[in-house]
């Protein structure tokens, strides 16, 4: 692993700034995110808790995709986090083909995209969620 590179298993509590996204070459995990425009007092707001995979532009397909095949496995939910079309385009590559993985065992999966805002550098960002579910 190069210095510029980070262990799919070290968690990340935010999504990268443009400067740190150049750094990440493979999903980022951490524990859970919240829905953009959820207007309702704090207690009342849905929360999915699922491992979240961040992806970036570098990341590649195949490795996000057995990241979220494994954590399919292991809890039947993933959440995926994108900022900007290049990184979205990687995870929606990675969902396809960790559909086609799962498949093989005979699991299928839905994705669900929304909106998500994030805090990065003490800057609200806008980034793209695909929660990943058993159908």
């Amino acid at each position: 692993m190069t210095s510029l590179e980070t262990s799919p298993s070290e968690p990340i509590h935010n999504l990268p700034s443009d400067k740190q996204e150049n750094r990440m070459s493979n999903a980022q995990s951490v524990q859970t995110a919240r829905a953009v425009g959820a207007n309702k007092p704090q207690a009342a707001q849905t929360e999915h808790v699922a491992e979240v995979l961040k992806v970036s532009t570098r990341s590649r397909p195949s490795a996000v995709a057995g990241a979220i095949a494994g954590v399919i496995r292991e809890n039947g939910m993933a959440e995926v986090q994108s900022i900007g079309a290049g990184a979205t385009n990687q995870a929606i590559k990675a969902v396809a083909i960790a559909r086609s993985y799962l498949n093989e065992e005979g699991i299928d999966i839905i994705c669900v995209p929304s909106f998500i805002d994030v805090a990065i550098d003490e800057e609200e960002r806008t980034a793209i969620r695909l929660l990943i579910e058993r159908r």
